[in-house]
Order: C-alpha cells, then structure tokens, then sequence
C-alpha cells in the first residue's frame, strides 16, 4: 500500500469514527434531547437522505471534471458545518438545515473517495484496497458507536453538543488528510473485450446506461441494499421485537455482531475469494443472505425459546455481516473495472445513487411489513436473497474474464515472466484468457 492509499484509508477511518460518534443517537437527539418531537425526528432523517439523492446525480460529473480530492474536500467540510450546526440545533428548521448539509457533505464524499482509491490502484490491488476501506470503515463506526455511548446522556443537552463537535472535527482531519494526497490519474484503457465500455467511454449518462454490464450491476447492487441495509434498523428491527419478542436493547448486540463479523473475517474472508469469480462470490452472498432470513423466520414463527429466538436473531445480524465481508472487494472494485477513465467519477456516483434509492426505498416497505406482515416479510426477503444469487450469475455472462476474476491478471504477468523465451504474455494459454 501506497503512501496515497495510507493517507485515504486513514482519513476514510476517521470520518467514520466521527460518523459512529451521532449515527445511533440522532433520533434520540432530536426527539427527546431537543424536544422536537417524532415526527421532526423522521423529518431530519429523511431529509438527511434526500439530501444524498439531490446532490449525487451532479457529483460524478464533478469528479470526472475536477478530480476527487476538491470533491472529497469540499463534502468534509460541508459536512463538518452541518455537524456543528446539528449540535447547536434547537428548532425544527435549524435541525433540518443541519441534517440537508450533514447528508449532502456525506453523500458526495463516497463517490470521490471511491475514485481516490481507484486512481491510487490497479486492477490487481484493488480488490484488497476497497476491502481495506470497508474493514476500517466499520471498525471506525464499531469503535465511535462504542465510544460515543459512553459520554452521552439525554439529561445533558452538551455532551451531544460534545459528540457532534468531535464528528466535526473528525471531517476537517479528513479534509486536511486528503489534501496532503498527491493524485495520479489512471491511464488504463478500456479493454478491447468490452465494446459497451468503450462505447460508455463518451461522457454522459446515458453512455453509461447503455453499459448494460453497468446497469444489471445497478439492478443488482438494488436488490442487495433493499434486501440488507435497508432492513437493519427499520423492518428487521421491528420484526425482531415484534414478532420474535426480542428485547430492544438486543437489537445493539445483534448490530455488534454484525460489526464483529466484518472486523474479524473480512481479511480472512478476503484471501479466500480473491481467486474466485467476483459473479460466484456475489451468488454464494444471496445464498448466505437466504438462510440468515430463514433463521430470521425461525426467531419469530418458531416455537423455540426466547433464549432461542435471541440467539437466532443474533445470528442473522452476524450472516448479514459475513455476506457483507464478502462483497466489500467484488461489488466496489467491479464498479471501478467496468468504468472508461473518463468516467469512474460518474460510474461511483451513479452506483452510491441506486444505493441511496434502496436505502429509502428499504425502510418504507420493510418497516411495516416486518411490525406487522410477519410471514410475507420473511418469505419476501429470502426471495430478494435468491434474486441476487440469479442476478449475480446473469451478470457474470456480461463481464470479461478479468473483469470477473482480476486474479488471472496477476497470474499472468507471472507466468509471462517466468516463461522461457517468452517475447510476450501471449506465450501463455493463461495470459490469453486474462485478456
């Protein structure tokens, strides 16, 4: 790893330390510490993510145009305000206000991070550098969660003031950490094994839609946010304590589980599917997502005991985590393989989009099946499990072979330079099929 990479990943770390910090209390802050009120407190969530789906169609462009770093510092900074000025909120539009500025400085910062990390690797070293990004970035919200719990207290209005200032703070390192990065521009071209890619190589929109490798990966990348984060805090939360009787203050551990899962195999996880197709890694995902959804089923249909049912719900958090260890280094990295030079900007920013789209979309239609519909909530979302499992292997068909497996393309730049009298890497059967 790079110096540049060193400096991104740090940075990435601790802006989501400063996220870990607010993220659990915001509902509790606004609700209850401010007085404003539930339906405030939906309000500021909302906006917050509304926020993301305004600004994220403009960012991509930006990026391609301008580089990432003025983008990444740019949303660290407005983020940092927004931030502050939550911490200082005491009416409904000085909340609102707050949350637009926290959900747009946050939402523009994923894309060009993203595109940071590509330019700073190759398609050989990417895999494991997003996976570093998600393994940090988890254990920054694990340890700012963990932290951040033990100084609030909703009797004492400051110490959220306390926990908002720091999550400020946390952004403006990250401004100053990026702005040290010195950016090389990627100057690999588009395989020639890709015509879509190479016809998406003229900037715009709807250049990219006519990737069609890019748009099943968009429909895919729905169906995994919908069926998975989407539900965490909203529909499996309320199914859980609904249907399965789990205490509320179970939800947390479930939610630390699910942390532990990532921190502690994501690199285990990563050596094992590093060789492997990144489509077959993304199928076994649904398949692993289908029986954390059955186990889910048995919490609360079951008729086991309520030490059962919490052990299972717990369970299922830690599935959905080992799932998510496995998708860090194929969904993230595959984005940027089947993006033109001239458009990762736009490929990440239209990715984070459909992921903002499956964040909102999550919550409204798991929330009030999973408190209520509790038999179609499960049945309904082992399905969406499967549906990733046949629309990964349908994706598979559109990509190359290194697209699909980056592996080959480290395995023949060894092959060629170990092979005798070897001019070039077509001297090896495996350096064809790794272009």
């Amino acid at each position: 790893m790079g110096a540049a990479m060193r400096r991104i990943q740090a940075g990435n770390a601790l802006s989501a330390f400063g996220l870990g910090f607010t993220v659990p209390y915001l509902y509790v802050y606004v609700a209850q510490v401010r007085d404003l009120g539930a339906s405030t407190a939906g309000a500021v969530l909302a906006v917050f993510a509304m926020a993301a789906l305004v600004v994220l169609p403009f960012t991509g462009r930006v990026i391609d145009r301008k580089g990432p770093l003025p983008v990444v510092v740019g949303g660290a900074v407005l983020a940092s305000v927004g931030a502050l000025a939550m911490g200082l909120s005491g009416s409904v539009p000085a909340a609102v206000l707050s949350a637009a500025l926290l959900g747009a400085g946050t939402a523009v910062m994923q894309p060009a991070l993203a595109t940071m990390i590509v330019w700073c690797s190759t398609p050989a070293t990417r895999t494991r550098a997003f996976a570093t990004q998600f393994f940090l970035a988890n254990l920054g919200l694990g340890v700012g969660g963990l932290v951040g719990g033990q100084l609030v207290d909703e009797n004492r209005p400051g110490s959220f003031l306390l926990l908002f200032s720091v999550e400020a703070a946390m952004f403006l390192v990250l401004a100053a950490v990026a702005g040290t990065v010195r950016m090389p521009r990627p100057v690999a071209p588009v395989s020639p094994e890709a015509p879509e890619a190479a016809e998406a190589a003229r900037p715009g929109l709807r250049a990219m839609l006519r990737h069609r490798a890019m748009v099943q990966l968009c429909v895919l990348g729905f169906v995994v946010f919908f069926a998975c984060y989407g539900q965490f805090e909203s529909g499996l939360a309320a199914y859980g304590t609904e249907a399965a009787g789990i205490d509320p203050s179970t939800l947390g551990i479930a939610l630390a589980a699910n942390t532990a899962v990532i921190v502690i195999a994501q690199f285990v996880v990563l050596r094992l599917v590093e060789p492997l197709r990144r489509s077959r890694v993304i199928a076994a995902v649904g398949l692993i997502w289908a029986l954390a959804w059955l186990i889910a089923g048995y919490a609360g249909l079951g008729d086991g005991s309520r030490t059962m049912a919490t052990a299972a719900f717990i369970s299922t958090y830690a599935l959905f985590g080992l799932g998510e260890a496995m998708l860090s280094p194929t969904v993230a990295p595959l984005v940027a393989d089947l993006a033109p030079p001239s458009m990762i900007g736009q490929y990440n920013s239209g990715f984070a989009l459909v992921k903002q789209l499956a964040l909102a979309v999550g919550p409204a239609v798991g929330g009030p099946m999973g408190a209520a519909l509790h038999g179609p909530y499960i049945a309904t979302f082992v399905l969406f499990s499967l549906c990733i499992t046949v629309l990964a292997l349908r994706l598979g068909r559109q990509l190359t072979p290194v697209q699909d497996r980056p592996s080959l393309l480290s395995a023949s730049r060894v092959v060629a330079r170990h092979t005798p009298e070897a001019g070039t890497e077509s001297a090896s059967p495996l350096a064809s099929s790794a272009r």
